[in-house]
This record gives structure tokens, sequence and C-alpha cells, in this order.
């Protein structure tokens, strides 16, 4: 039951960076930003959507009890497919 919790709540963070960069850019427009506060701002929350990515992915990995070569390998998949969705 446990497993099951952890993968469903990996699988709305991984949703939810897909959607990061379509929502950083709606924050920004809804907080009126431009020019330099903008650019500013859409880094940090992108930077901040790579994080969780990157912590959901690990979560992922120690849930498959990955190790060595194949946690890398995971790793390393798992996060540019929530680039590229991002």
């Amino acid at each position: 039951m446990t497993k099951l919790l952890a993968v469903v709540l990996s699988c709305f963070l991984l949703s939810g960076i897909a959607y990061g960069a379509d929502s950083c850019q709606a924050q920004a427009t809804e907080k009126k930003l431009s020019g330099a506060a903008k650019n500013s701002f859409l880094k940090k929350c992108q930077k901040d959507a790579a994080a969780a990515a990157k912590t959901a992915c690990e979560s992922q990995a120690a849930e498959k009890k990955l190790a060595g070569a194949a946690k890398n390998s995971f790793l390393k998949k798992c996060e540019k497919d929530a680039a590229a969705g991002a």
C-alpha cells in the first residue's frame, strides 16, 4: 500500500513538473512581471521545477530499489523525460 501511494504521489509530482513551464509563465503574467523581473522569476521558477523533478525521480528510483549504473541510467532518463514534458 505504501508503494502504491508513493507511485501515485510521484505521478502527480511529475505531471505538475510537466505543467511547470506553463505554470511559471502564467504566474509571471498574473503578477504582471516584465523585463528583467520576469526573466529572473521564470529562471527561478523553472529551476525549482527541475529540482522537484530530480526529487521525484530519485524517490522513484528508491522505490524500485535501483543502484549503481541502473539507478544512474533511470535518473538520467527520468529527468530528461520530465524536462521534455516541461
